[in-house]
């Protein structure tokens, strides 16, 4: 295949990162009073690469630049998720960064920096280009963490983010050197076929735990989750709602195809214990640590662990079918944490925004609309059937059994149980206790659409969504094995 017909598979991460540079330019030029404009321009952008990915030319498994990306179902599939968490992103933004005076142009090119490396990640085949992909995600993150320059928070949640990442990166990079050093190919059908065809494959294993633990950071699963709460509660909040979204999916497609490529066979037997096991710490940190939490921002930190727990379970089947589950809970987790993440940014009074679940109390005297959001959202991340949550937990629960670990469904039904408490608490709050100060009404219509929108999806009976997208995650699964 040429070069130019190579491109127009890449035309979505093409038009990204012209976007992004542009309107950099444009942004340094017109300065802080366009960031609007560019804003709006970026999520025209992300809108573009979606109908290029969903419309552009269809690929069923096409290799680019010397086998290092795969354009197939299943990053087309990763892409069209990511690209719209980011937009979502940008959109329930401006308002905040408006009230909290930080209206920059910076903010939306750094999205759009960060779903380019994010794309990359998605459709990596081979170590280095995994390791670019999630660099250039990475460098735009650690700024975005530290974007209100001014706050000792923000300053602290990206300088805990940016060292703890360097070390996650360190780790990452050791294995993927002990993996090259033993297979002599970054390539990840190299290593695949050399590892199929060796009799001794410790030192590939040894260099796969260190890979693991270099991308279990990024998805902060237990025990590399230790950046999560402070991160969550430090950064800027539209910047939490993206980075609880859009980086997690892609990290877990990233997590996916690499051991689903590259370390399949008789190798799923030496990664399954490891995956279990980051799995069990997961959801049990995410139970237990949660419960104790007053910050709503950290409480979603700690639930996010959780849910990377629960999405493991998946992954640790092995299968197609586990990662039809995987993509499938993973897509329904993005579209609550948007959603609530646009719940929590209507938290705001004429002091500015709260984020104590205290401040919930008695919402559904002061705002009955956005209680009744947030209710169907915690029911759904708790999954109460018969939300979108529980349906997300049964695929990946049934994943596990198929495959005989039927243990480990029965510890996530057991963590689920225990983290159902900490989620009724807020319903708790909002239903029966007293009214707390009612919040500012004006929220724009951004994160109107988003919450609502959001809160319908839940109710898969309630749209003709659910069929096609279970279809969509199936032919997507399919294209990895």
């Amino acid at each position: 295949m040429g070069v130019l017909e190579s491109l127009t598979y890449a035309y979505p991460e093409l038009l990204i990162a012209i976007g992004a540079m542009t309107l950099l330019i444009v942004g340094v030029f017109l300065g802080d009073k366009a960031a609007p404009r560019i804003s709006a321009a970026a999520v025209a952008i992300l809108a573009g690469a979606i109908a290029l990915v969903i419309f552009g030319p269809e690929a069923s498994g096409v290799s680019l630049f010397d086998r290092a990306f795969r354009i197939d179902a299943f990053s087309s599939f990763a892409k069209a998720v990511i690209f719209a968490a980011a937009a979502f992103a940008i959109m329930m933004s401006d308002r905040f960064l408006a009230g909290e005076k930080l209206g920059r142009f910076e903010y939306p090119v750094l999205i759009l920096l960060a779903a380019f490396g994010m794309a990359l990640m998605v459709s990596a085949t081979d170590l280095i280009a995994l390791y670019m992909g999630l660099e250039t995600q990475s460098l735009a993150l650690y700024i975005l963490a530290a974007f209100n320059r001014d706050s000792r928070r923000s300053t602290e949640a990206g300088l805990k983010y940016f060292v703890l990442g360097a070390l996650a990166s360190g780790l990452l990079l050791y294995g993927a050197s002990l993996i090259y050093g033993f297979t002599g190919s970054t390539s990840f059908e190299e290593i695949a076929r050399i590892a199929a065809a060796s009799e001794n494959n410790t030192g590939l294993v040894i260099g796969l735990v260190f890979l693991i633990c270099g991308l279990a950071f990024k998805i902060s699963a237990a025990p590399f989750h230790m950046w999560t709460p402070d991160v969550y509660e430090g950064a800027p909040t539209p910047v939490t709602a993206f980075f609880a979204a859009a980086p997690k999916f892609a990290a877990m497609a990233l997590i996916l195809r690499t051991l689903a490529t590259s370390f399949t066979g008789d190798m799923v037997e030496e990664w399954r214990p490891v995956i279990a096991l980051i799995a069990v710490f997961s959801m049990a940190v995410g139970a237990f640590s949660a419960i104790a939490q007053t910050n709503i921002k950290r409480l979603m930190a700690y639930s996010s662990i959780g849910h990377m727990g629960y999405a493991l379970i998946g992954l640790s089947a092995g299968t197609a079918e586990g990662a039809r589950a995987v993509l499938v809970y993973m897509a329904i987790y993005v579209i609550m944490t948007i959603g609530t993440f646009a719940c929590i940014l209507m938290m705001r009074r004429r002091g500015g925004m709260t984020e104590n679940i205290s401040d919930l109390s008695g919402l559904l005297k002061t705002n009955t609309p956005l209680a009744i959001v947030l209710t169907a959202l915690m029911f759904s991340l708790a999954g109460v059937p018969p939300m979108a949550g529980f349906f997300g937990k049964y695929f990946v629960f049934l994943a596990a059994v198929d495959e005989g670990m039927i243990w480990l469904a029965v510890v996530g039904v057991v963590a689920s149980a225990i983290s159902a408490f900490y989620y009724l608490r807020i319903v708790w709050f909002i239903w029966f206790e007293e009214p707390a100060p009612a919040f500012e009404r004006d929220a724009g219509p951004a994160l109107g659409v988003a919450a609502w929108g959001s809160a319908i999806l839940m109710f898969p009976v309630l749209t003709v969504f659910m069929g096609p997208f279970l279809q969509m995650a199936g032919r997507a699964a399919a294209s990895l094995f």
